[in-house]
């Protein structure tokens, strides 16, 4: 009988925590799935968006790079497949790395596209070069979710070629293990404490603005000898950088492979989650405050239909999907709203009403001839890259063993003219 009890009590023990484990191993299910956020999108009017259905239609989008959520990691929304359930419309999504490469695309002439998304200075470029097709605000009943301070931008009077998309700053990320200073400013990127580790933008207008900065000069300046002086500055800085690069940043910047970049600071909350020996600063003495907003090129296919998805991109929850996915802050009020307050208060996506007002400056589209002649002086920076003191060495080196060897077979030739005589 007491082995019987004994037997009893012992397996009542192993049900009690056999259930016990079952309850942990069920909360664990619950925590795990409540931890991936799936998001849906909720549209205000279903009957605006199918009207197309069935039609078999397309839209060409030219876009920078990853700079829409794809819904390439678990819970992240793909927009454009989203798009295309909800109007039969097909998205053909190609990407570019600077608004110099879709300039160069556009002015081309070999593609066409139904959407693009520059960068405010270029906006203003393609308005007054005939490259942008008025868009019908009526079909985009959604801008009025746009805030206030980002209609009728000057890059664009009265909002006729343009809808915002994204905007931000430009700072400096950096590796906080390496660098520890305090008031970071531009000049650290000519530091040459740091040099071989330090990454540039490559492309002019970003570049050019940074040296005007420190030189002092305002960042949409058409004079001759300051967009000269800031050349030479930029010149200056050759000796201590690595490479000019673009959405490379993040890769070099995440792999350890440089310490120092100018970043958006968009990729730069991005790059921070991922990696957190990184940091970000926007510097004190002001820096370029970028908007980039969705336009239709001239001559495009089905104008109707990139206007439709304007008004999709403009949906809250859209565009909370994007600016959750790429990290850059919304221009869409209903969108501020739904974010954390932790967000909201980063200091970085959304920095202070009144450092907005007092150190940032929007790019303006600079006349033809201050273009040409900052994109002249930024090539001829570029190629006298070649003169570098690293880039010197092998070339010298192979020159002196060309004259060593010169030497010897003069010498040899000699000797043996000798021996004969």
């Amino acid at each position: 009988m007491k082995k019987f009890l004994l037997a009893l009590t012992a397996l009542s023990v192993a049900l009690m925590c056999g259930c016990s484990h079952i309850e942990e191993y069920e909360e664990d299910i619950e925590t795990t799935e409540d931890e991936v956020e799936i998001q849906t999108v909720n549209v205000s009017n279903k009957d605006y968006y199918s009207r197309f259905k069935g039609q078999d239609i397309s839209i060409n989008v030219y876009n920078w790079g990853e700079y829409i959520p794809d819904g390439s990691e678990e819970g992240i929304l793909n927009v454009n497949e989203e798009f295309t359930k909800l109007t039969g419309i097909k998205v053909n999504y190609s990407t570019y790395a600077t608004n110099e490469e879709l300039y160069a695309k556009l002015k081309g002439g070999a593609s066409t596209y139904d959407i693009i998304i520059p960068s405010d200075y270029m906006i203003s470029r393609m308005i007054k070069e005939n490259m942008l097709e008025p868009i019908d605000m009526s079909e985009i009943p959604n801008f009025s979710n746009i805030m206030e301070k980002f209609r009728d931008p000057e890059y664009d009077p009265g909002s006729k070629y343009s809808v915002p998309y994204t905007w931000g700053t430009v700072g400096i990320i950096y590796d906080k293990t390496v660098v520890d200073e305090e008031d970071i400013g531009w000049d650290i990127l000519w530091d040459e404490d740091y040099a071989g580790s330090i990454l540039m933008f490559d492309n002019p207008r970003d570049a050019f603005a940074i040296a005007e900065n420190l030189l002092g000069y305002s960042l949409n300046t058409e004079d001759s000898e300051e967009l000269r002086k800031a050349a030479e500055k930029l010149k200056e800085q050759k000796k201590v950088i690595q490479a000019y690069v673009m959405d490379e940043i993040f890769d070099k910047m995440g792999a350890g492979e440089a310490i120092i970049a100018p970043y958006y600071a968009g990729d730069a909350v991005m790059l921070m989650d991922e990696f957190e020996d990184l940091d970000f600063v926007i510097p004190e003495s002001g820096t370029n405050l970028f908007i980039d907003a969705v336009c239709i090129p001239k001559g495009c296919r089905n104008k109707e239909a990139a206007e439709m998805y304007i008004n999709f991109l403009c949906e809250p929850d859209v565009a909370y999907a994007v600016a959750d996915y790429i990290g850059y802050s919304t221009p869409n009020q209903a969108t501020f709203e739904m974010l954390d307050d932790e967000v909201k208060e980063d200091g970085i996506s959304y920095p202070d009403d009144d450092f907005i007002e007092e150190k940032t400056t929007v790019f303006c589209n600079l006349s033809d001839e201050a273009n040409l002649e900052m994109q002249t002086l930024w090539t001829e920076m570029k190629s006298s890259e070649e003169q570098t003191p690293n880039r010197v060495i092998v070339p010298a080196f192979m020159a002196i063993c060309v004259i060593a060897s010169l030497v010897i077979l003069i010498r040899r030739y000699i000797k043996k003219k000798k021996d004969i005589f």
